[in-house]
């Protein structure tokens, strides 16, 4: 199972939490007046497909580097496609990200609309993006409300014959993740 939860920015002093759990466990935290590091921008994530596991996690701080959006861009580029990726906003990842934008769209991870202090989280298979599972909240007011979260889960490939097999991701010995419902 994957789980991907973002949080946008608050001035409130309420804690927000961001997470990345493989199989339930926690592989990457960050929270807002919280335990954990604010990871703020945009974060991505590469998960091995054939072990399920966090493989070369990258920050873009697309909101405090001007330059950040291109290296997010460049990054993404470079993936092979069939790349199991995971996107997780945290803080503000708006300021600057215009600049990667279109390639975070060529993924089907449209998050042009998400204003000032949002949130996003997906999960995307590169070089396919009707596979891809986007959740985001588009301002402030409503991420304050509520943390955008994907969660995918496993079951035995051909296991199941409803439309939610739309989001195969095969991962592991046998497994395709499909989005939880």
């Amino acid at each position: 199972m994957i789980e991907a939860q973002a949080y946008g920015k608050n001035d409130n002093g309420e804690p927000k939490y961001g997470f990345l759990k493989l199989n339930g466990d926690a592989v990457w935290e960050a929270s807002l007046h919280g335990p954990h590091p604010v990871h703020r921008g945009a974060n991505m994530f590469v998960v091995d497909r054939s072990t399920c596991t966090l493989v070369n996690p990258q920050n873009f701080d697309t909101w405090g580097n001007p330059y950040a959006a291109g290296q997010l861009s460049e990054y993404i580029g470079g993936l092979s496609n069939g790349t199991l990726l995971v996107g997780i906003s945290c803080d503000d990842a708006s300021l600057h990200l215009a600049a990667a934008e279109a390639t975070l769209a060529e993924l089907g991870a449209d998050v042009s609309d998400v204003q000032s202090r949002g949130a996003w989280a997906f999960v995307a298979v590169k070089g396919d993006p009707s596979k891809t599972v986007l959740d985001k909240e588009l301002t402030a007011a409503s991420a304050l409300l509520r943390d955008p979260i994907v969660t995918v889960t496993a079951t035995l490939a051909g296991a199941l014959s409803y439309p939610l097999l739309q989001h195969d991701f095969r991962c592991g010995g046998g497994l395709s993740f499909f989005l939880k419902s």
